[in-house]
C-alpha cells in the first residue's frame, strides 16, 4: 500500500505541466508578439493592442513638428470572436506606401475599410489605411508583419522612453474636464460612447478605435496643438462641427472608418492650436454636443 501511494505521488509531482492558458480573452498574445516583433498591451479586458509609431517620419503641420504620438501612430488591435480572432487597426503611410500595403493586406486575406487623410497642410503628405481581418491570431499577425515591411516603419525600439515634460498638460485637462496620460511628450485621452458598437457582426470595445480620441503636444511658443477624432452618430455630426468652428478649431476630415458597422458612425478629425485653456474649453464644448460615457 505504501509503495503504491509513493508511486502515485511521483506520477503527480513529475508529470509534465500543461502550458498556461493564453491571456487576454483567450488570445495567444505570445504568438502575436513573435510574429510582429513587438509587444502589445491588454486593453478593455479582451483586446490586445500593438503600436507601431512612425518615428521615421519628420512631418510638420503649419510649421509644427508632429510627434509620433500626436498623429503618426499605426496600431493593430486583436480580439477573440466566434472561435477565431479579428484584427482591426489603422496604418500611417506615405503616398508611395499605400497601394503596396493594400496589396499585402489582400494577399493575406485581409480587407481595407477606409483610405483617407486625418490632417491637412502636413508635409510630407500622410495617408491612413484602416483594415479588418478574421482568422487565427498568429496568421493575422504574420500578415501584418509583412504589411509593415512594405513601409518604413522602424522595428520596435528598446531605447529609453522620451521623458519630455508637457508644460500645460494640467491646465488643458482641467479645461477639458477629463484626465489623460502623458507619454513621450504627448497627452492622450479617449471618451467612449454609450452604445454597443459592432463591425462585421463583432462587438468592438472603445480601444479598437471606437472612442473619441484626443492627442496633444506642447509647441515652442507656449501653446498646445491638438488633433484626433470625434466618433459620432449622424445626428451629432453638424452639432459637433458647429461647436468646433465656433471655437476656431479646424475640421480636417469627415468620413467612416468602418464597413457593415452598427450603429452607423462618422469620424470627424480636427486640428486645434492655442493656449491649453482655450483648446481644452473648445473641445469640451464640442463633446457636449454628443453622447458620451
Amino acid at each position: 500500500m505504501t509503495r503504491l501511494l509513493l508511486l502515485s505521488l511521483s506520477i503527480f509531482v513529475f508529470a509534465p505541466q500543461q502550458p498556461p492558458a493564453p491571456a487576454t480573452g483567450g488570445l495567444d498574445t505570445a504568438a502575436i508578439d513573435k510574429a510582429l516583433g513587438r509587444t502589445g498591451q491588454a486593453q478593455d479586458g479582451d483586446v490586445y493592442k500593438v503600436s507601431a509609431p512612425r518615428s521615421d517620419l519628420k512631418v510638420t503641420v503649419n510649421g509644427i513638428a508632429v510627434r509620433p504620438g500626436l498623429a503618426l501612430g499605426s496600431w493593430m488591435a486583436f480580439k477573440r470572436a466566434a472561435g477565431s480572432a479579428v484584427a482591426h487597426g489603422d496604418l500611417v503611410l506615405l503616398d508611395g506606401e499605400v497601394n503596396p500595403v493594400i496589396s499585402a493586406l489582400q494577399q493575406g486575406g485581409m480587407e481595407i475599410t477606409a483610405v483617407h487623410n486625418h490632417v491637412i497642410g502636413e508635409s510630407p503628405a500622410v495617408l491612413y489605411v484602416h483594415f479588418w481581418g478574421k482568422g487565427p491570431e498568429a496568421q493575422l499577425a504574420r500578415t501584418l508583419a509583412v504589411v509593415l515591411g512594405k513601409t518604413g516603419t522602424p522595428a520596435a525600439s528598446t531605447a529609453a522612453a522620451d521623458t519630455t515634460a508637457f508644460k500645460g498638460a494640467d491646465e488643458l485637462q482641467t479645461a477639458l474636464g477629463r484626465k489623460g496620460t502623458v507619454r513621450n511628450g504627448v497627452l492622450s485621452l479617449s471618451v467612449a460612447r454609450p452604445e454597443k458598437i459592432t463591425m462585421m457582426g463583432v462587438e468592438l470595445p472603445p480601444s479598437m478605435g471606437m472612442a473619441t480620441a484626443f492627442n496633444f503636444q506642447a509647441t515652442d511658443d507656449g501653446r498646445v496643438a491638438g488633433t484626433g477624432d470625434f466618433v459620432m452618430i449622424g445626428d451629432e455630426v453638424n452639432r459637433v462641427a458647429k461647436a468646433l468652428r465656433d471655437q476656431d478649431i479646424a475640421i480636417t476630415a469627415l468620413h467612416s472608418h468602418m464597413i457593415h458597422g452598427s450603429p452607423e458612425l462618422y469620424f470627424m478629425h480636427f486640428w486645434a492650436i492655442g493656449t491649453p485653456e482655450k483648446v481644452g474649453a473648445g473641445l469640451k464644448a464640442a463633446l457636449a454636443q454628443m453622447k458620451t460615457q
